[in-house]
């Protein structure tokens, strides 16, 4: 994993977390703040995995769709690239990707039967058009390599893959796609910090076995709090608040 990982367009293209919190300057003439720019991002993420269950897709897939998305909007505007149009294209790019296509008709449909809200509604030419807009803003790199490769082998190395453990660090790292981690920390050390968090909520000594794989534990720490603070701060993400960061947007009225 570790080889394949540090040769790919990956890893070449990790960002530093203040490039991934830049608000584009045509969002910010509409007053969209950073606040806003991240709610807007969770909402999309909450969109492609409902949309996901709906035509019945691996978690994978759904993982690598969010991560298009996050990764289009660190260089295109949510102005230019109306979010809802760009996360059900996302989800469709990535099945393709991941080998596990889902026809954009499809989408179409389910679409439709979600959501009352025409602004969310598409035709199939709408999701084609979008596709070659977001392979164009991704410049053609579409591979992305996710924690949950190398997190059941971590698992077993710690003696911690038990139904309980698996489900739990399982879920923890889903949740991480509601974040940008993947576009800024390696993949292995997302895994890392998922173990850390179920290990103390399961009081779990893993005090010796982290020593024993030499990594920055100052690093694997530092990730495990932002999960934990996301956690905290989710608490606050609103309907209300998501609708009135779409709203600065005023997209396709």
């Amino acid at each position: 994993m570790a080889a394949n990982f540090w040769t790919s367009s990956h890893y070449k293209h990790l960002l530093d977390q203040e490039d991934v919190d830049m608000v584009n300057p045509l969002d910010k003439e509409k007053g969209v703040t950073l606040e806003d720019f991240k709610l807007i991002k969770i909402h999309m993420a909450n969109y492609i995995l409902k949309l996901a269950q709906q035509v019945k897709v691996r978690q994978r897939v759904v993982a690598t769709a969010v991560t298009y998305m996050r990764r289009v909007y660190t260089r295109k505007s949510l102005t230019e690239y109306d979010p809802r149009l760009v996360a059900p294209t996302c989800l469709y790019l990535a099945s393709k990707a991941e080998e596990s296509t889902v026809q954009a008709r499809l989408l179409v449909f389910y679409i439709k039967k979600l959501y009352a809200d025409d602004k969310y509604r598409c035709e199939i030419k709408d999701i084609l058009e979008m596709e070659m807009k977001i392979l164009e803003a991704l410049n053609y790199y579409l591979v992305v390599f996710h924690p949950y490769r190398s997190l059941s082998q971590l698992l077993q190395d710690a003696g911690l893959n038990d139904i309980s453990m698996t489900q739990l660090t399982w879920g923890i790292v889903n949740d991480t796609y509601k974040m940008d981690l993947i576009l800024v920390h390696p993949p292995h050390l997302i895994a890392l910090a998922c173990i850390y968090i179920a290990s103390v909520l399961r009081d779990k000594d893993t005090t010796v076995w982290f020593e024993e794989l030499r990594v920055d534990m100052n690093v694997v720490k530092n990730i495990s709090m932002e999960i934990l603070d996301f956690y905290e701060s989710n608490k606050m993400f609103t309907d209300d608040r998501i609708n009135a960061a779409l709203q600065k947007l005023a997209l396709r009225p």
